[in-house]
């Protein structure tokens, strides 16, 4: 698969580590940085991954802030993001199977560098089940960015 990753500056190590173990099981991952030194608003780097996400440029995307919290607003202002803030790995791949959710979030302030891989690999290794009462929910997950306050 083809993954992009971004984070803010509060995130720039763990971004770094989780690039390398991504490339190391056999993905392709596009970097959009920060790297250490840059400063960043979060809410770019969510917008950016988000983007390439939702153009089907790449598969899946990780972004990185210093809570996760954030940049998931952020990413998921982006028709078509389904942008997941999770710490710990259940919650990963629930909403892979369940949600659809093409972009992993995480905080570097709030998960270890482990826990993190731990989440990384569960998101990578779940896919969507298709089930209809799933395919039905993300549908009007969907429905929601046209349509305010209304949901079919």
């Amino acid at each position: 698969m083809k993954i992009v990753i971004g984070c803010d500056h509060t995130a720039c190590k763990l971004k770094t580590m989780l690039a390398a173990h991504i490339s190391g099981k056999g993905h392709k991952v596009i970097d959009l940085g920060v790297n250490d030194g840059e400063a960043c608003d979060f809410p770019d780097k969510g917008r950016e991954v988000a983007a390439m996400v939702v153009s089907g440029g790449v598969d899946l995307g990780v972004l990185i802030c210093g809570t996760g919290v954030g940049v998931s607003i952020a990413a998921n202002k982006v028709p078509g993001a389904r942008a997941a803030c999770v710490s710990e790995p259940l919650s990963a791949m629930y909403t892979r199977l369940h949600n659809d959710a093409n972009i992993l979030v995480m905080g570097a302030r709030i998960v270890s560098p482990e826990t993190a891989r731990r989440i990384v690999d569960a998101f990578l290794d779940t896919g969507y089940t298709g089930e209809q009462r799933h395919v039905r929910r993300v549908a009007k997950i969907a429905g929601m960015e046209n349509a305010p306050g209304e949901c079919k």
